[in-house]
C-alpha cells in the first residue's frame, strides 16, 4: 500500500463547495475522502455520488447503530451508492454486525462491496468517560473486546485510536484492517481527541489507514499540509 492510499481526509464541513474544493485540491495526494454526519446531513447522498463520479473513493462514516434489519437495509443502500468503506457501531452487538456483513456478502454487488468497519471506542473518550457510561474496563481492553466481536461477525476491520494498535496487531494479526482517527502531526492541537498519535507513530504501530481532518482541512495550505504528512510517514 502506498502512502497516498493510507491517507483518508475527513471532509468535516457542511458546505458542498468547500468539500468539492478540498477533493479537487487533494485528489492526487490522498486515497480516500471521508463523509461523516455533518456533511451527509447537509448535502445527503448526492454529495457521496458527486465525489464518486469524480473518480474518488468515499468512506461513509455514519456509524450505523440500530436493530439488525434496519442496519442491514442501510448498509445495502450505502453499498449501492458505490462507497468504498462504511462504519457500524460495534456496540450494536453481534446480531446487528452479522446482519450487515451478510447483507453485503449476499448482494449482487458483492464483488465490489465496501469494506465494513466496526467503530470501537471513540477517540474522544477516556477511561473516565467509559466508566461514566457503565463500561468498567480501560479503553484498550474494551477496544480489543469489540474488535474480536467485529472479527467474529465477519467485518473487514475496525476503527480504533493509535493507542490500541499494538495490542490489536498482537491479538489479531492481519485479520482486521485498522483504520485510525486521532492522528495529529507534531505541534497540532488535539481539539476534542484524547487518544492520539503522530502519523508516523500510527503507521509504525500498525495502522492501515489514517483518518486526518482538521490538521489538513483547517490549514491555509491543505495540499502543503498533506505533503508534510506524507514526508513524515515516509521518513518513519
Amino acid at each position: 500500500m502506498t502512502t497516498k492510499d493510507r491517507i483518508i481526509v475527513a471532509l468535516d464541513t457542511d458546505s458542498r463547495a468547500t468539500a468539492l474544493s478540498l477533493v479537487r485540491q487533494l485528489r492526487a495526494q490522498v486515497g480516500v475522502f471521508k463523509i461523516g454526519s455533518q456533511l451527509f446531513t447537509a448535502e445527503g447522498p448526492a454529495m457521496v455520488r458527486e465525489i464518486i463520479e469524480l473518480g474518488e473513493k468515499v468512506f461513509l462514516d455514519l456509524k450505523f447503530h440500530d436493530i439488525p434489519n434496519t442496519v442491514a437495509r442501510a448498509v445495502s443502500v450505502a453499498a449501492s451508492m458505490g462507497v468504498s468503506m462504511l462504519t457500524l457501531h460495534t456496540l450494536g452487538g453481534l446480531s446487528m454486525l452479522e446482519s450487515a456483513a451478510r447483507e453485503v456478502r449476499e448482494s449482487r454487488m458483492s464483488s465490489r462491496r465496501p469494506l465494513l468497519l466496526g467503530v470501537t471506542v471513540l477517540t474522544s473518550m477516556s477511561d473516565t468517560d467509559l466508566e461514566e457510561i457503565g463500561v468498567h474496563a480501560e479503553a484498550e481492553t474494551q477496544v480489543a473486546r469489540l474488535a474480536g466481536l467485529a472479527l467474529k461477525a465477519g467485518l473487514d476491520g475496525v476503527v480504533a485510536s493509535p493507542k490500541e494498535l499494538p495490542r490489536l496487531r498482537q491479538q489479531y494479526g492481519q485479520s482486521l484492517k485498522l483504520i485510525v482517527p486521532g492522528v495529529r502531526p507534531p505541534g497540532s492541537a488535539s481539539h476534542d481527541q484524547t487518544r492520539i498519535a503522530t502519523p508516523a507513530e500510527a503507521v509504525h504501530a500498525g495502522a492501515d489507514y489514517l483518518v486526518i481532518g482538521r490538521p489538513i482541512t483547517g490549514s491555509s495550505d491543505p495540499s502543503g499540509s498533506v505533503q508534510q504528512i506524507i514526508e513524515m510517514i515516509e521518513r518513519g
